[in-house]
């Protein structure tokens, strides 16, 4: 059965940093695409950041380039979403997916095959 979870939400304050882990079983980590997406109150899903399976490419969204970093370790099957100089904009639901074919535009929501439940991320003022 093919699961992804996440971890290392929390609270923080405007400036500081978090990691998000996002840990897959039933397949191995390197076998699909793996992104980072977001979902804010009254706002559509985004994608952030995505790392390929076989050439381990990283993609992110403007919005979040130099400040956040996507990583993955194949040993442990997990993917990790660095993010630093956290602000209260970037305060969301935070969700790992992944894509088999890997076809379509990364950051398209309708390009995953499977999601984990999510992680709320909260950033005060």
């Amino acid at each position: 059965e093919v699961q992804l979870v996440e971890s290392g939400g929390g609270l923080v304050q405007a400036g500081e940093s978090l990691r998000l882990s996002c840990k897959t079983s039933g397949f191995a980590v390197d076998d699909y695409a793996i992104a980072w997406f977001r979902q804010a109150p009254g706002k559509e899903r985004e994608g952030l950041s995505c790392i390929r399976s076989t050439t381990g490419r990283a993609f992110y969204v403007e919005s979040v380039k130099g400040r956040f970093t996507i990583s993955r370790d194949t040993a442990k099957n997990t993917v990790t979403l660095q993010m630093n100089n956290l602000q209260p904009e970037d305060t969301a639901v935070y969700y790992c997916a992944a894509d088999v074919t890997q076809r379509a535009g990364w950051a398209r929501v309708d390009s995953y095959d499977y999601w984990g439940q999510g992680i709320q991320v909260t950033v005060s003022s």
